[in-house]
């Protein structure tokens, strides 16, 4: 664990794993399922650093994590997007340039993946996002002032996230002019989640050959927009 500065100057703790070679390795900041900063996470982080990323991931919640749904719904509840977007995430991807990484991408999942949406404007610093299931309210999502690609994973079965909402959101893309690879799985919400079956939600369900498709895509995307 390391602390990092937000633009606004407070401190802000993260996980940060490096590479094998982490001199002038590519950033990738992990945005947190509603659960917190997990080990499932962490594990998400600890593969970005096999694959040659220094990875970071900011603790949006300070400190707590989520057992239950109704507890991980009540943390998520009380935390400001918009603050966590402009400012840990900025702050996240500030810290990684300044310590090295020439190029850094945002990556979430679920609540993460709202977020990651909302950062793609939100951090003019941020050199592309990879969006697993998840979308913040349409009227928050600034298209216009998305500058980077954006690629994003989406389960046709999502009963947090509606597929239908995904469509609309693809039409503000599109009539802003943004560049996006949206991405549709024939699966459940948290399909990347190995985790997923053990939660006792049925909504919940980890398909493991969408999870290593998107990966597979999620990699190349990363490589192109990262390396030189």
């Amino acid at each position: 664990m390391i602390s990092f500065k937000r633009p606004d100057g407070t401190s802000v703790e993260a996980y940060l794993i490096e590479p094998a070679n982490p001199t002038n390795a590519p950033g990738v900041v992990v945005i947190q399922e509603w659960w917190g900063l997990d080990d499932e996470i962490k594990n998400v982080a600890n593969r970005l650093a096999k694959a040659g990323y220094r990875t970071l991931v900011p603790d949006l919640y300070r400190g707590k994590l989520a057992l239950a749904a109704n507890e991980a719904e009540h943390l998520m509840n009380d935390l400001n997007f918009g603050d966590a977007a402009s400012q840990d995430i900025r702050g996240a991807v500030q810290y990684l340039k300044a310590t090295g990484s020439t190029k850094v991408a945002v990556t979430g999942f679920c609540m993460g993946g709202a977020l990651t949406v909302l950062s793609a404007g939100l951090v003019p610093e941020c050199d592309g996002t990879v969006v697993w299931y998840g979308y913040p309210p349409l009227e928050y999502v600034d298209a216009p002032a998305i500058k980077k690609p954006m690629l994003a994973h989406w389960a046709l079965h999502d009963e947090f996230f509606s597929i239908a909402g995904v469509d609309q959101l693809e039409e503000k893309l599109k009539a802003a002019g943004a560049t996006y690879d949206f991405q549709r799985y024939d699966a459940k919400h948290a399909f990347a989640n190995p985790k997923s079956d053990a939660r006792g939600l049925p909504p919940l369900q980890y398909n493991p050959a969408a999870a290593d498709l998107a990966w597979e895509r999620t990699m190349t995307f990363l490589k192109t927009q990262l390396t030189p």
